[in-house]
């Protein structure tokens, strides 16, 4: 048997033709947006297994990057409502 879309029928119900677009919650934890429309993330590899890492690697870990060009299409599409 196959389940229904809870959440499509809501819509549904209130007369809403379309599906809306949403942005997606992993995204919206992840990047943030600049003033000028660039997309800054994280450094990954800085959570745990700190101990066998050296001091310079963390240190350059610190902080943000601006993503590349190819990437922040896919973040974009995403984030719509951004």
């Amino acid at each position: 048997m196959i389940r229904p879309n809870r959440h499509a029928e809501a819509l549904i119900i209130k007369g809403e033709q379309n599906a809306k677009n949403e942005t997606k919650s992993g995204a919206k934890k992840r990047f943030k947006f600049t003033g000028s429309g660039a997309i800054k993330r994280t450094k990954s590899h800085l959570q745990h297994i700190l101990t066998k890492k050296t001091t310079k690697q963390k240190r350059h870990l610190r902080g943000t990057e601006i993503i590349s060009s190819s990437d922040a299409k896919r973040v974009r599409a995403m984030m719509p409502t951004q």
